[in-house]
């Protein structure tokens, strides 16, 4: 039976709950002075983690929370360890903004040098929603994956994942080592309790340069521009069904 070495990416973003605005450049959100959150799917990461450490305690060995970003990452990395995380890993970025395949590069060497053999992510960021990450690891790594989960069952040495799709389920087994990627129905985070936190402040994290991973993380895409979405247009009043019919034949709906 395999011991388990969990890694669990996280990503420091604009809070959910924050309405987000243009930068002056036209080409990139605002985030001075914004509230900065632990991405909402990567919470779901950790606590799948925890989760499966507390059905299986001696299965799983470690569990290591990653991110790499700005040094301000370190505040979601504490909330991870706050959450049941073990130890922290940050790659300091600084002003460098790091697309999905750059990612997934300096993960693989993260799972080579730290003997992981399960990794658990959320499917998506909530700033590019680019959902990619997961699914470029498990190729570099030549590992199996399974993505969206709505549930994981840890076995001997596979992993069966439940996903939704559309109109019901999908059930899919792999064996380890393998990725996962988390979607919203997976649970329920539990919230960081002040005890947790204190005792987080005090587990170990290491800060890494983003030029210790080497070349080729450059970015191949430029953002040409970033704009609102267009005001909703009021709606209609009709008088009857007769009336209704018309202005959908109007509007070429029928």
């Amino acid at each position: 039976m395999t011991s388990l070495r969990v890694l669990v990416p996280i990503k420091r973003v604009l809070d959910y709950a924050i309405k987000p605005r243009i930068a002056a450049s036209g080409k990139a959100v605002d985030l001075t002075g914004q509230k900065m959150s632990l991405n909402p799917f990567d919470e779901l990461s950790i606590e799948a983690s925890v989760r499966l450490r507390e059905a299986h305690p001696s299965r799983i060995s470690d569990i290591l929370a990653f991110s790499a970003g700005p040094a301000k990452s370190q505040d979601a990395l504490r909330t991870a360890m706050a959450m049941g995380a073990d130890r922290g890993l940050l790659v300091d970025t600084a002003n460098t903004d790091l697309e999905p395949l750059a990612v997934a590069k300096i993960l693989k060497k993260v799972v080579e040098k730290e003997n992981v053999n399960l990794v658990i992510l959320g499917k998506q960021s909530i700033d590019d929603d680019a959902g990619q990450t997961g699914q470029m690891l498990a190729g570099l790594l030549g590992w199996g994956q399974a993505t969206q989960a709505a549930e994981i069952q840890l076995q001997e040495d596979s992993v069966k994942v439940v996903k939704e799709v559309d109109g019901g389920t999908e059930t899919v087994q792999g064996k380890l080592p393998m990725v996962v990627t988390t979607d919203l129905r997976l649970n329920e985070p539990r919230y960081a309790s002040l005890p947790n936190i204190m005792k987080a402040k005090k587990k170990k994290l290491d800060k890494e340069t983003l030029e210790s991973y080497g070349a080729g993380l450059e970015g191949r895409l430029e953002v040409l521009e970033v704009s609102e979405p267009p005001p909703r247009q009021g709606g209609g009043k009709v008088a009857d069904v007769g009336g209704l019919v018309e202005k959908l034949k109007e509007l070429g709906a029928i």
